[in-house]
């Protein structure tokens, strides 16, 4: 292992390389193959995605801020407010609250890149006056600590008449929990704040981060390995990469880098933290699935930037053992409640160690209760993007678009206000136990995380249909959409992108200004579900065979030009290994990218359990609009097995009474939209 040395503590003046740069802003990233376009650069303007983004634009950035700014409902912005000092009180909630605010304020950022609203950027600008006040001197950003220090200063004040610092005893309470989140909550602060940059090209929230990543510089230089590990769900590595392409300042991509390291000294780690053993020794992925994924993401940031070869095996090593081994076919992660872990380090019998939330076995993957937390979901669409950018390779954007359309969408309601916790792949009436989440999508959760997350993550999904590379352009994202950025060379390009995608397989882009008398490359993504396709340019079929998962098309374009990409879009059965003990002899129904599932809703009072698919159905589509969601869902011939009670009975002779009927099966990320239901991804098949 290479030993770092942290460089003098200099504060050095902001050098801006990225103001006008996108979400992962990889364009200066020496080992990165692509960079995501500018945060203002895309928009949606019809089809799918314009559909989701009029609801984040009109419900989900508005309705989570009644929420958040409702100290009955969720104490979120009242514990900046009492650790700004505009009023008096105490710390409520949990201690990773602090981020969750951030990320939904990341959301409204996002929204307002697009849309200029001057309601948004006011509302921006008053919350950014009470996250300055609410931060402490020194850059440290955790009201958990911060309420309890000035309420101790307060208290001098009052009973002593000394008006002093927070120090000693009050002081003591940073880093002091290992379950206290700080880092968690530094680095979301980290990654609104380099989005509100962008998208505004104000300082004031990026000064706020500024401080807070010296704070965590100047603390992990001095730490010990035991209390620099007091950093669980390392949303900070993302973070602290992504400030140092906004500033440039090099102490911030040396503090990446050592954070890796620090992990590798740490002593009785877990494999839930991912720490038992250095990040270089580890090779399939383990323990509490978000923390991995954001650790995943954060090391693969860190590569982008070092090109650091006892990196990125690992990574490609741990993304293999998750899509080939560990993965739902949504794109879920984390199959396990509460488990145990003696797989991820090979450890002897008598070091097993509790996990939840987490990664299991290689096809340990169960159904009725896959948490599939959504952070988790989004952990993973983060890593996949970022070894995207790295590598150029649509092995990884199958993942990005496979999350986007099934396990990420499937934690928000349609209209945008109610969501889940978990994302099972089944839900029945019958399941004998009371999980620890809620079957129905609720308003507040009182682990709040997801909810953020996912309207930020929907509010930024535009930034993943296009991204730049040294010779030309990747498409990576069909839909409605209208890009305008420049080249490396500053070469203007603008397009628009007329689809109906995921419901139908052709796409239209044309040209509206292209590099004048010069050759460009577009990159068109060839989804690895599509069997056929075709591609024509103005009208002439090209003949290109997808490399990586493109088929690239290279000349010398002008305004008016038109790309036409169609791909088959046809419905499959999707089997799973037989390794896979929960889903034997069971059958998935894809459509292009989106997972389908079957509700109680559309079975007229027939029992879920009893619907079989038989191997050659034949599936037709139907149009059909959920709570103001155009869709495509599927109809077909299935069979029925004659109704028999299972009540007090464990098995049984084969039941071989069966009767057709006409089955529908509806998108998975628009179940439980309909009322109370039972559901299920996986279905029996009839052969």
């Amino acid at each position: 292992m290479r030993t770092r040395f942290f460089l003098a503590c200099v504060f050095l003046p902001l050098v801006v390389i990225g103001q006008d740069k996108g979400l992962t802003d990889t364009y200066n990233s020496k080992f990165a193959k692509a960079w995501s376009v500018d945060e203002t650069a895309v928009r949606w303007t019809d089809g799918f995605w314009g559909n989701r983004f009029d609801v984040c634009r009109d419900t989900m950035v508005e309705a989570m801020w009644h929420i958040m700014n409702d100290p009955q409902v969720c104490p979120a912005y009242r514990n900046l407010e009492i650790a700004a000092g505009y009023c008096d009180g105490e710390h409520h909630g949990p201690a990773f609250l602090d981020g969750d605010f951030f990320k939904w304020f990341e959301s409204m950022a996002a929204v307002y890149a697009v849309t200029r609203e001057p309601k948004l950027d006011a509302l921006m600008d008053e919350i950014i006056v009470t996250i300055a006040k609410a931060q402490r001197e020194d850059g440290y950003m955790h009201t958990q600590v911060v309420i309890p220090e000035r309420n101790h200063q307060k208290e001098l004040h009052d009973n002593q008449g000394v008006v002093g610092t927070a120090t000693g005893t009050a002081k003591g309470g940073a880093f002091n929990n290992r379950l206290n989140f700080e880092t968690y909550n530094h680095g979301h602060l980290m990654m609104a704040a380099c989005v509100h940059y962008r998208a505004t090209g104000k300082r004031t929230l990026l000064d706020v981060a500024i401080k807070a990543t010296d704070f965590l510089y100047n603390f992990y230089k001095t730490a010990s390995a035991e209390l620099a590990r007091n950093a669980i769900c390392p949303s900070h590595y993302m973070g602290v990469v992504e400030m140092y392409r906004v500033t440039g300042d090099p102490r911030y991509l040396e503090l990446a880098q050592n954070l890796i390291d620090i992990r590798g000294l740490v002593e009785n780690g877990t494999d839930d933290n991912q720490d038992r053993v250095p990040f270089r020794e580890q090779w399939n992925a383990m323990g509490h699935a978000v923390r991995a994924n954001y650790l995943y993401a954060g090391v693969a940031d860190v590569y982008a930037e070092t090109g650091d070869e006892t990196l990125l095996p690992n990574l490609e090593s741990i993304w293999s053992d998750i899509v080939n081994h560990k993965m739902y076919i949504t794109g879920g992660c984390g199959a396990l409640y509460d488990g145990t872990s003696p797989d991820g380090t090979n450890y002897t019998p008598d070091s097993i160690q509790k996990v939840h939330q987490s990664y299991g076995r290689a096809y340990q993957l169960p159904n009725s209760t896959a948490h599939n937390e959504t952070c988790a979901n989004i952990g993973n669409l983060l890593f996949n993007w970022r070894m995207f950018l790295v590598s150029g390779d649509g092995k990884y954007n199958d993942i990005v678009e496979r999350v986007l359309y099934n396990s990420l969408l499937s934690g928000i309601s349609l209209d945008g206000t109610k969501y889940f916790y978990t994302n099972p792949l089944r839900l029945s009436d019958e399941f004998p136990y009371t999980l620890r989440w809620p079957k129905e999508r609720t308003r507040y959760i009182s682990c709040f995380c997801c909810p953020p997350n996912t309207v930020r993550t929907v509010c930024e999904a535009q930034n993943y249909a296009y991204a730049l590379t040294e010779d030309g352009l990747y498409c990576n994202l069909y839909g409605g959409s209208a890009l305008d950025t420049k080249l490396r060379d500053g070469s203007p390009l603008k397009l628009t992108q007329v689809s109906n995608y995921p419901w139908e397989g052709v796409s239209q882009i044309t040209f509206e200004k292209a590099p004048k008398k010069k050759e460009m490359a577009v990159y068109l993504y060839i989804p690895s579900w599509c069997d056929s396709y075709d591609i024509a340019v103005n009208g002439l079929s090209v003949n290109v065979a997808p490399v990586k998962g493109y088929a690239m098309v290279n000349r010398v374009w002008k305004k008016g030009d038109k790309i036409t990409v169609t791909l088959e879009m046809k419905a499959k059965l999707m089997a799973s290994n037989p390794l896979l003990e929960e889903t034997r002899n069971q059958v998935a129904v894809m459509r292009g990218p989106v997972v389908y599932c079957l509700e109680s809703n559309d079975l007229q009072g027939r029992d879920i359990d009893n619907v079989l698919i038989p191997a050659n159905i034949e599936w037709k589509e139907k149009s059909v609009t959920i709570d103001g969601c155009p869709m495509t869902a599927l109809t077909g011939t299935a069979l029925y097995l004659r109704d028999e009670s299972w009540d007090n009975t464990l098995y049984r002779e084969v039941n071989t009474g069966m009767e057709k009927f006409e089955v529908t099966l509806i998108p998975y990320f628009a179940f439980g939209n309909r009322g109370h239901s039972e559901m299920s991804v996986w279905l029996p098949l009839a052969r």
